[in-house]
């Protein structure tokens, strides 16, 4: 495993996130393919063996049992000390039976419960990078910015981050920390992927420039760039056939051009197309840690692999070149 400097931080993280997302309760209906705590230990244990030491999860993954699993799982295999802990605030845990008013979002009020309540389901005292899920246009920027600097000065927060925003907003946080004194945003998780490239135009750029750490979500595009999708939006496994997200973002004739294109590299190398499109992913400079969701060990082990795939700038080219530009999906 490589470790990095997360961002201008010097908080060191893997150069893979395990995204706990997977994790939970079959419940949830935003996710049914999601794994039942017993069957997650095993992607949790060798996480860990393969020197992963950052894990991800947030509020709404399972209405919080994602987040229980996590906390769970980190005291069974793993020294607190030892690894790096992020979470995310403003869906809340009631977004499947409809949220009332205060029960998600960005204002103070919200963060501030929210944050015991995930220490708690998480069994720890502090987490390490607290990020906000998305932008809440419906609170101003300052008190969510102050809620999160008070969050970070009680000790309950080592670091912050965002994910998934317009450039303009993500400058217009950074902007007003700087200007009152508070913690700035130390991260920022977007998508991003070889079939996802819109951000590419500003938010990579601006990322760059300001030191952000970057961790990408869905790096293989929801399991689409493994290549078993099939163009009338079916494939070989559950989620393949449910996930109305990867439906309407991917899928272009482009896409599946780029597949093929991956595929072939693939097969050059004589490994998985996942290796290739994680490895592609590795190779961009810019990039600290790509969020790894994983249903079958295969899938860990290939992602683990794809750091000692080496690209050509030819084979990155040719990975590159059928992308065409898409709506924006966040």
């Amino acid at each position: 495993m490589e470790y990095i400097n997360f961002g201008k931080t010097g908080l060191k993280v893997s150069r893979l996130c395990l995204g706990m997302m997977s994790y939970g309760s079959p419940d949830w209906k935003l996710a049914p393919w999601t794994l039942p705590a017993d069957e997650a230990e095993p992607f949790f244990r060798r996480a860990v063996e393969l020197g992963i030491n950052f894990v991800d999860t947030a509020d709404v993954y399972s209405n919080g049992a994602s987040e229980e699993v996590t906390g769970r799982l980190l005291k069974k295999y793993a020294r607190r000390d030892e690894m790096v802990l992020s979470t995310k605030v403003f869906y809340g845990t009631h977004l499947d039976e409809g949220a009332k008013p205060n029960q998600m979002g960005l204002s103070r009020k919200h963060i501030f419960e929210e944050v015991d309540a995930a220490l708690k389901r998480l069994g720890t005292d502090y987490i390490d990078v607290y990020f906000i899920h998305r932008w809440d246009a419906a609170t101003p920027i300052e008190e969510t910015m102050e809620a999160l600097n008070d969050v970070v000065r009680a000790g309950k927060a080592l670091y912050v981050g965002a994910s998934s925003m317009s450039t303009w907003q993500f400058a217009k946080a950074q902007f007003a920390a700087d200007r009152h004194g508070w913690t700035r945003f130390a991260a920022m998780q977007n998508h991003y992927n070889l079939v996802y490239r819109e951000e590419e135009r500003e938010m990579i750029p601006f990322c760059v420039d300001q030191g952000t750490a970057l961790m990408c979500w869905s790096p293989l595009a929801r399991g689409f760039l493994s290549g078993t999708r099939t163009r009338d939006k079916g494939g070989e496994t559950p989620r393949s056939h449910t996930d109305t997200f990867a439906h309407g973002a991917y899928y272009l004739d482009s896409d599946f051009d780029v597949v093929e294109a991956v595929k072939t590299v693939a097969a050059q190398h004589g490994v998985a197309p996942a290796q290739v499109a994680m490895a592609w992913l590795l190779h961009k400079p810019f990039v600290a840690a790509p969020i790894v969701g994983a249903t079958k060990l295969s899938h860990l082990e290939q992602a683990v692999a794809a750091l000692d795939l080496k690209l050509s700038p030819d084979e990155m080219a040719r990975l590159e070149e059928h992308y065409r530009p898409h709506p924006v999906a966040m």
